[in-house]
């Protein structure tokens, strides 16, 4: 009786793990499509690091939340903040180096920790998104990079999928031959 229960306690647990696994993911996959892969909780959205050109401070694969900002904020950023700016297309995050405010602008001379020199452009202060604010998960980046690559598109949306099928039908096996035996018990002349 306790190899059942605890047999039984293993494959529920399992299917929690599993439904759980499998709603988590449709929910962030959902998440990033609606708000074009710029899913936002209390102001902050999460980017992954690529590269170590904030090191050692920001390791490479690290995940980083950052503070989106606006208007007002862009332009009272000072030397020492951390920036997320668009530049070419494309999401960079390094430290502000210098702030040079002109009649019309404020521009940003920025530069990675890592890096021996500052970046060749000024960042103006309407390309700035966000302010770094010190949370980091080391190397959640590399995992979050394939969940969102085909394979791990698979493993993590189908696998769960196929897994919990597979389940429900070996549990409404044994359930039909459970019943099936307790029939030929109940109905054969003793």
């Amino acid at each position: 009786m306790k190899k059942r229960s605890l047999l039984k306690f293993l494959n529920t647990m399992v299917t929690s793990i599993l439904v759980v696994l499998l709603v988590s993911v449709a929910g962030i996959v959902i998440s990033t499509k609606l708000t074009n892969g710029q899913p936002e909780l209390f102001g902050y959205q999460l980017k992954t690091v690529l590269s170590g050109s904030m090191e050692p401070g920001i390791a490479t694969g690290s995940v980083i939340a950052v503070k989106t900002v606006d208007e007002e904020e862009r332009v009272s950023l000072k030397q020492g903040d951390v920036i997320t700016f668009k530049e070419d297309n494309k999401l960079v995050t390094h430290r502000i180096s210098e702030v040079k405010k002109t009649s019309s602008s404020v521009l940003y001379v920025t530069k990675g920790d890592n890096n021996d020199a500052l970046d060749s452009n000024p960042v103006l202060a309407e390309n700035v998104q966000a302010v770094y604010k010190g949370f980091t998960i080391p190397n959640l980046g590399y995992f979050i990079n394939f969940t969102q690559s085909p394979n791990g598109s698979i493993f993590f949306m189908i696998v769960p999928g196929i897994l919990i099928l597979g389940y429900s039908i070996l549990s409404i096996w044994k359930t039909l031959r459970q019943l099936e035996d307790k029939y030929k018990n109940n109905t054969l002349p003793r």
